[in-house]
């Protein structure tokens, strides 16, 4: 019978059961942010960091003759003397040309709880310089490694065709060739490695704002979902390929300060799915409880709050068993298992309670909108609050049709009676 001692002893039992998924959502919020922060440098030291390439810098030197002054102290009396010396000069200079191609495949690797996008990386450069001064000298070109630490299969520095890889060894994270210049000459040197890194991969044309002349820069992926970071130029040009894309930035002229970049998908986080579960669970099993109260007030079923405890620690199973099943399976496959033993718990319970149709129709279709379809729209990535939201008005208009005609003070005055 409904009364409202019962109904005070149903709110406890869910108040319980909301307050043991904050802490156990907590929990696990606490274990995915110390196992990520604790096998993040791990990893990066097995595969490599996020990797920002930088465009190669040139320099150009040369020595010039010029009158310089200077004082000396001659029987006591400061003369000053000028004579003609050789002083150095140093001026940066841009490319005329660049060409880069550069290939992207993912390699998404799962530690605990916790997703990396790993990726490697196909570079290849090439630039021009056409030396257009006057005067002779000699021409540095710097190239920075994108990671001091990282790895650099296959390296490649040529310079008019000519490998200059063993020329000069790396210093500081960057290598550095010269070549002598003469007014009119053209150079053509182009970079090349295989490397990988995590998360994002960027390549910085200069350092500030600075104006690009005939730039072009093609990238392929191997995967469908892309996405470019902060302050980075979209692509001009975007192809479908059978694995991915493949994108191209080019222009004649161009004066940005923006880089190119790509950013690497993100899989669910399975602590973080764990935790945004049980943190929306008291949702779900509120409107559980609130159908089940329903329908046992229309059909005269005697559920007491001790029935409603063991139906939200059934509830409590999933969260607890997708929880710490999910670092050994596929997300996946741990949410399809913490499923369906929650609603074999219901179910099987439920049958001995009121009745096997009671248990296998409405109460199985209700766990399977509130604990099924409610946990599933967390997969769909910003259509969450909406999913929820549509359930909740569903749930909402159903209520409020089988309770239309219900005479709520009559049905609580006959349940003290």
């Amino acid at each position: 019978m409904l009364s409202v001692k019962r109904i005070l002893g149903i709110m406890f039992v869910f108040f319980g059961a909301s307050i043991s998924w904050v802490i156990f959502g907590a929990v696990m919020s606490a274990r995915s942010s110390s196992q990520q922060s604790n096998l993040a440098g791990h990893v990066a030291e097995l595969w490599g960091e996020r990797q920002t390439q930088a465009a190669p810098v040139i320099t150009f030197h040369w020595d010039a003759w010029e009158i310089a002054e200077r004082t000396e102290n001659v029987d006591g009396k400061v003369k000053s003397v000028r004579e003609r010396v050789k002083l150095p000069h140093a001026d940066a200079v841009s490319p005329d040309s660049s060409t880069l191609d550069v290939g992207l495949h993912l390699d998404q690797r799962l530690k605990g709880l916790v997703w990396y996008a790993l990726y490697d990386v196909d570079f290849a450069g090439a630039w021009t310089y056409t030396h257009e001064q006057e005067i002779p000298g000699t021409l540095t070109i710097a190239f920075a490694f994108s990671n001091a630490q990282g790895l650099y299969d296959d390296f490649r520095f040529t310079v008019d065709g000519v490998d200059r890889a063993r020329d000069a060894e790396p210093k500081d994270g960057s290598i550095e060739i010269s070549v002598p210049v003469t007014p009119g000459q053209t150079i053509k040197f182009a970079v090349g490695y295989r490397s990988r890194g995590m998360d994002e991969w960027t390549y910085v044309p200069a350092p500030s704002v600075a104006s690009l002349e005939h730039f072009e820069l093609r990238m392929t992926t191997d995967f469908e979902a892309i996405d470019f970071p902060l302050y980075s130029m979209s692509p001009s040009a975007r192809t479908r390929t059978q694995d991915g894309w493949a994108l191209a930035w080019k222009f004649a002229r161009v004066v940005t300060g923006h880089r190119i970049g790509m950013l690497m998908p993100q899989r669910i986080q399975p602590g973080e799915m764990a935790a945004e579960l049980s943190f929306s669970a008291p949702i779900s099993l509120l409107f559980f409880f609130l159908l089940l109260f329903v329908l046992a007030t229309l059909r005269g079923i005697d559920l007491h709050p001790i029935n409603y405890f063991f139906l939200a620690g059934a509830f409590f199973a999933f969260h607890l068993l997708f929880g710490y099943s999910v670092d050994h399976l596929h997300i996946v496959p741990a949410f399809v298992l913490a499923s369906i033993v929650s609603i074999l718990l219901v179910v099987t319970y439920l049958r001995l309670v009121v009745s096997p149709r009671f248990a296998f129709v409405e109460a199985a279709l209700a766990q399977l909108v509130y604990l099924f379809g409610f946990s599933l729209a967390h997969f769909w990535d910003g259509y969450t609050g909406l999913t929820v939201t549509v359930l909740s008005i569903l749930t909402l208009f159903v209520l409020m049709q089988l309770t239309g005609r219900l005479r709520w003070s009559e049905v609580l005055r006959r349940g003290d009676k």
